[in-house]
């Protein structure tokens, strides 16, 4: 495919379409291959849940993290405690503030 045909206008287009085509398209295969699944399982007398058990869809599903600090002066501005630190916490120790100012 020739891009350099394409408008700056076109390619961004494009650019915003191809993710989502490709979301639809895994989207339509998770389902083709679930329903195979089930089929190859049901062929066997089991049911997929049977063979998977409850423990591979408790793993699968976690729940939400609670928010541990939050700013001071914008409620917006939230952190659970894990991963990197945001921006706003590093700049707010950066300026002199402390942690502990910022636990809920």
């Amino acid at each position: 495919m020739e891009f350099s045909k394409f408008s700056d206008k076109q390619l961004r287009d494009l650019l915003h379409k191809i993710p989502a085509e490709l979301k639809k398209r895994e989207g339509r295969e998770r389902a083709k291959a679930l329903e195979e699944t089930k089929a190859f399982a049901k062929s066997r007398g089991f049911s997929l849940e049977e063979l998977v058990g409850e423990d591979a869809k408790s793993s699968r599903s976690r729940g939400v993290v609670p928010v541990k600090y939050r700013h001071p002066k914008d409620s917006s501005l939230t952190w659970t405690g894990r991963g990197r630190k945001p921006k706003w916490v590093e700049a707010w120790l950066n300026g002199g503030g402390k942690m502990e100012s910022l636990v809920i």
